[in-house]
Formats: structure tokens, C-alpha cells, sequence
């Protein structure tokens, strides 16, 4: 039977950055919900808005559905394995979704250990920024049984705007690892490429407006104020700069590559030097000018 708003019991795990807004949408979507974040001020705005807190992750093993937006795959284990955790302190025919971005290897291994106590897990990470989890609009790449995203695809509606099967459990951490270095490779060129233009006298601006209609354009140049402002916001939410996703996703992919015997020299060499880039720029879009660049 697939999961809905009026019979489902879910319960949302990771009120961070991109968990607050996905909790956000899922309650205005008409889905009870069940919150819990270690940092408890971070489940204030979804209490305000209807959601029931639990002090403690044991409170949320009578749900039907668990939704983990946690920041790692420590968080994640910590959550669902051992004697209290959630796997075994509830009923099977249970179903977790794991939304964190996971090792591959992490996310197969949950998968087994979940249909072990009969329970079923999706390794589905979403990609798309804070704006668009609180609209409902991300794209989630799933990895796991046909049968079980079917059976909460009505949640999972109400969270994104494309929801795309793409294999096994870890298939979806590795698309999103993919994603993360496609992406992240774009955002070094783009700082390198405006401090080229800059060292001649030519300002960001100036730049970003030409290449809008040349083959330089990519997601990065027409979105280049999104990572000064994330920046900003872990900031605010006290997220460690090694938790990153310039950080931590790079380091990640190479972790994953060699697992895989796979060579990443790109990603290596970003792993080292890019997240001192990215937050040297937010800082300085948040200094005296003012405002993102």
C-alpha cells in the first residue's frame, strides 16, 4: 500500500540546511511529521509549523517511514544500526529513506542490513539548494527496489520535482557523487576563469554577463551568488567547513574512486584546494560591499 498524508506515520531526521526546507515541504504537502536534530533549536521552525519534536531518535521508531537528511554516513549508521538504533527497535514492512550523501558502499551495505529486519531503504540523495527542497522541487536520484519507491513515491512527490530510479542501493549515491563532481569541477573553473579576467580588469560581472550567451555558461555562472550563500548559511547553522559539500563530496568521490579502482585526478587535486577558494569568496561577499557577488 503506498504511503500517504492522512494514514502514514513519518518521521524526519536532519532539520540542517537542506533538511529544514524538504521537512518545510513535506508538512505544507499535508504530511504529519515526526522531527529530530541532535541541535534541538534546529527543529524550532518545524514545530512552528505543525510538526511534532522528539528529544531523543528512539522516539521515532513507532513510524512507518524514517527520512534521514543527516549530515554524513556516520550519522546515518548511528541512526539506523545497533541494539536502539531504528532498524531494530520497531516492527519490518518499515521503509527508510536516505536522502545524506553517502558513500556507495555505505549506502549497499544499510540496504542489506535494513532487509535483514525486513525493512526497506532507498539510497536516494537529492540535488537542487535549499529554495527548491522548500518548494517541493529537487531532484532525487534513488537507488534500491522498484517496489518499495513505489510504495512511498507520494512522499517523495512531495519533496522533488523529478524522481529518477537509476539501479541497486548505492546507485543513487554514486549519480550523486557523479553529479557533485561535475558540478564541483565547474565551480574551479569559474573562480580560476574570473580571477584570470580580474588580474586584467575586467569585473565579475562584467564576465558573468558575457559568458550568459557563450559556451562558458553552465549552472555555476547562473547561479554564481548559490555558494556564497550557502556558505553563509552553514555559517549560520554552525556546519563545520570540512562538512561541506566542496569539501566533504570531493573528498568522497576519491574515496569511492578508489574503492572502485577508478583514477579521479581532477577530483584528487579539487579535494586539496577548492574549499579554501569557495569560502575566501563568500567571505569576501559578505564583507564590506555587502551582499553576494
Amino acid at each position: 500500500m503506498a504511503a500517504s498524508p492522512g494514514s502514514t506515520t513519518v518521521a524526519f531526521a536532519g532539520c540542517g540546511n537542506i533538511g529544514e526546507p524538504m521537512a518545510l515541504a513535506l508538512i505544507r504537502a499535508g504530511w504529519s511529521l515526526t522531527v529530530y536534530d541532535p541541535v534541538p533549536d534546529k527543529t524550532a521552525k518545524l514545530a512552528d509549523e505543525g510538526a511534532a519534536v522528539a528529544a531523543a531518535p528512539e522516539e521515532l521508531s513507532s513510524c512507518e517511514v524514517l527520512v534521514l537528511a543527516v549530515p554524513d554516513d556516520a550519522a546515518a549508521e548511528s541512526l539506523l544500526e545497533g541494539p536502539k538504533g531504528w532498524l531494530a527497535s520497531g516492527g519490518p514492512e518499515r521503509t527508510v529513506i536516505v536522502h545524506s550523501t553517502v558513500m556507495p558502499a555505505t549506502a549497499s551495505r544499510l540496504a542489506q542490513t535494513a532487509a535483514d529486519w525486513g525493512v526497506g531503504l532507498l539510497d536516494a540523495p537529492v540535488s537542487g539548494g535549499a529554495d527548491r527542497a522548500e518548494r517541493g522541487e529537487l531532484t532525487i536520484m534513488v537507488g534500491g527496489n522498484e517496489a518499495v519507491l513505489e510504495r512511498v513515491r507520494p512522499l517523495l512527490e512531495a519533496e522533488g520535482s523529478r524522481i529518477l530510479h537509476v539501479g541497486q542501493a548505492g546507485a543513487g549515491a554514486a549519480t550523486k557523487l557523479a553529479n557533485q563532481l561535475m558540478m564541483l569541477s565547474a565551480l574551479a573553473g569559474v573562480h580560476e576563469a574570473l580571477e584570470l579576467a580580474a588580474a586584467h580588469g575586467v569585473s565579475e560581472e562584467s564576465v558573468l554577463d558575457v559568458v550568459a550567451s557563450c559556451t562558458g555558461e553552465s549552472w555555476v555562472t547562473r547561479n554564481w551568488d548559490f555558494f556564497d550563500r550557502t556558505s553563509a548559511a552553514y555559517d549560520a547553522g554552525g556546519t563545520a567547513k570540512k562538512d561541506r559539500p566542496w569539501s566533504k563530496d570531493l573528498f568522497e568521490v576519491v574515496q569511492a574512486a578508489r574503492a572502485a579502482d577508478v583514477r579521479v585526478p581532477v577530483a584528487g587535486l579539487l579535494s586539496q584546494v577548492l574549499a579554501d577558494r569557495v569560502e575566501a569568496h563568500a567571505a569576501g561577499a559578505a564583507g564590506p560591499r555587502g551582499g553576494a557577488r
